[in-house]
């Protein structure tokens, strides 16, 4: 059975207002995710896995987290947790209707203010439809 990526993030990434630097990072979290975005290792193993260091992770997952495309779920006393999670508007799953059976329930938890809107760009132009892009190194 074939993974399905969500189309709300993975098909805007280069719309994404942040470093390409942070978009890879994405990519890494997206591989390293569970099924719904559960994100199953904290900070110091992403930053062995990935060879950077902790604060290295926290400036790469900061941009991320402004975009609500990756969440830090509260601790019980409402502290900030330790642990991150992907939107599930982000998140990879394991079939089409794992995924849209996520989106009915992530849209009303949003409506419900239980979970935040993603926060992207809108689209000022959409990427050429046929052919290559034009693109060159600064």
């Amino acid at each position: 059975m074939a993974e399905v990526m969500s189309p709300v993030v993975s098909e805007r990434i280069w719309a994404l207002p942040v470093s390409p630097a942070a978009v890879k990072f994405l990519q890494y979290l997206l591989y390293r995710s569970d099924f719904g975005g559960q994100l199953p290792v904290r900070q110091k193993q992403m930053a062995a896995e990935y060879r950077v260091t902790p604060q290295a992770v926290s400036n790469l997952i900061a941009p991320l987290c402004e975009l609500n495309i990756v969440l830090r779920p509260k601790n019980e006393d409402g502290s900030k947790g330790n642990s991150y999670r992907l939107h599930p508007l982000a998140a990879k799953y394991a079939s089409t209707q794992d995924m849209e059976a996520a989106f009915r329930t992530t849209i009303a938890r949003i409506k419900a203010g239980d979970l935040p809107h993603l926060k992207l760009p809108a689209y000022a132009a959409v990427p050429p439809a046929q052919g290559r892009p034009d693109l060159h190194v600064a």
